[in-house]
């Protein structure tokens, strides 16, 4: 009832601050702007604030698809299919009137004009702008890492993953004499995974549990002899959770074959080798880089905004906006946000979702002249999962949970937060069937892969940029006549 009050003052406002056209009614362009740049779980959050609400909203992003990051490990051990993770963002707001998606990658933008420019060369104006971009990886300056490693930051590199891990099994099972211990010597079949955190623990056992289930497939050879080896450059795995967990998740994941190695830094990477510090060549064909990540480079399109050095992320002040800027917001992996002992939140979902509805409503305070309001995090938890039975958690209010109860919690909570009915169906579908019959239906090789986020946006922009310079070339002849 209080929220349907608020919203309908916000309207009243907002109405009586519009202007009016020459027959009395308000025009919808001369409501309020606001553009979101990335449909990730900010953008997609701040999106959703906005709807409804008297202002026109245009949702910016290069993919038509909203992901969900936390599972794209499985996509890449062929736990799922990418369209289990993924949602189509127009059928999102298809009942918002006042919301508009633009698939486009943003190429500028300009503060002191209000614009937004994409790489077709539009420019889209707006009266507030959320950055919600989110991060690609971070290689922290190692040589030779971006070029022969996999990155999982996107639907394609988790294809791509998966392409590379069957294909090395069906490389090895054309041999003459195939034998799992000495290819996995060799690299052929030790897969190494840089970053001990969620996203590395969770591949890593996710992948002992694939190579179990490959046995069907491949009757020639042994494949649970592939090795998987994780390497953490800190002391414990999952280094932001109590070590005692992190002594729990090590512990598990040895049980299971994965090779743990802490205070292990890499020095370099090369096509079939990882070099560590301490001298040791660790031979490998396929490597995982899950140690890092960074804004995106949407952050070093603001003019004059402040960085952090290494993650790129923008200063922000208490309400989320840009420092020095009035009108531009910075949420989830691409702004600094500190929480009241100054300390920057960490790069979490709940984090992410939370700041984007909290920019959304600073927005329409601005727009209704009303001062802007401190951001507060409440402290949703965190967890990663293990495998099969086995995850930790950190709850509120200090509860901290091991094993099958915190793997259950892992499940229902992923399974919720999934966007989309068919695909929280699909995905409990096909986790339950894994579950019973410890098989795993997505081993498909997809040939041909193009790289979604990048070259079909491209090829579509570079026409639209063509025809757009054409009608400015028109309209500069007829004015010129």
């Amino acid at each position: 009832m209080l929220k349907s009050l608020a919203r309908r003052a916000r309207r009243t406002l907002l109405a009586s601050r519009a202007s009016f056209s020459k027959n009395g009614a308000r025009s919808t362009e001369e409501r309020p702007h606001v553009v979101v740049v990335g449909a990730g779980f900010a953008g997609l959050e701040a999106a959703k604030a906005l709807a409804g609400e008297p202002v026109r909203v245009t949702l910016v992003d290069r993919n038509n698809y909203h992901k969900f990051q936390p599972l794209l490990y499985q996509v890449a051990t062929a736990g799922l299919e990418p369209d289990s993770i993924a949602h189509n963002v127009r059928d999102v707001f298809r009942s918002a009137d006042n919301v508009e998606f633009q698939l486009a990658t943003v190429s500028g933008v300009d503060p002191e004009r209000r614009e937004v420019a994409t790489r077709s060369g539009t420019q889209i104006p707006y009266d507030y702008l959320i950055l919600a971009a989110g991060a690609t990886t971070s290689y922290f300056g190692v040589e030779g890492a971006e070029e022969h490693s996999f990155p999982l930051k996107t639907l394609t590199d988790a294809v791509a993953l998966r392409n590379r891990i069957l294909r090395q099994f069906e490389r090895m099972s054309r041999a003459r004499k195939p034998d799992g211990d000495a290819e996995a010597r060799r690299g052929a079949l030790r897969f190494v995974i840089v970053g001990g955190g969620p996203t590395g623990v969770e591949t890593a056992g996710a992948l002992t549990e694939l190579f179990r289930v490959m046995q069907r497939d491949y009757k020639r050879f042994d494949t649970t002899a592939a090795e998987v080896m994780l390497l953490e450059m800190g002391d414990q795995l999952l280094g932001s959770y109590p070590r005692r967990q992190g002594e729990y998740t090590r512990a598990v994941l040895e049980d299971r074959g994965v090779q743990v190695r802490t205070g292990a830094t890499v020095e370099r990477v090369e096509e079939h080798a990882v070099h560590l510090q301490s001298g040791e060549r660790i031979a490998t064909d396929t490597l995982l880089w899950a140690a890092g990540v960074q804004a995106s480079a949407v952050a070093g399109f603001v003019e004059e905004a402040t960085q952090q050095e290494g993650s790129r992320r923008l200063d922000v002040a208490s309400d989320l906006r840009v420092a020095g800027q009035e009108r531009i917001f910075a949420v989830g992996d691409m702004g600094a946000s500190r929480d009241g002992e100054g300390q920057v939140y960490a790069q979490l979902a709940p984090v992410a979702m939370q700041q984007g509805t909290h920019a959304a409503r600073q927005a329409l305070r601005l727009a209704e002249g009303r001062p802007t309001e401190p951001f507060s995090y409440r402290n949703l938890g965190k967890m990663a999962t293990i495998g099969r039975n086995a995850a930790v958690a950190q709850l509120p209010a200090g509860v901290q949970l091991e094993g099958f109860v915190a793997w259950l919690a892992w499940v229902f909570i992923h399974i919720a937060k999934l966007v989309g009915f068919r695909n929280r169906a699909n995905v409990f579908l096909d986790w339950v069937i894994n579950y019973f019959t410890y098989d795993r239906s997505a081993r498909l090789i997809l040939p041909g892969v193009v790289s979604i986020s990048e070259r079909i946006p491209r090829e579509v922009e570079e026409v639209d940029a063509e025809v757009q310079q054409v009608l400015r070339e028109i309209e500069r002849e007829a004015e010129e006549a």
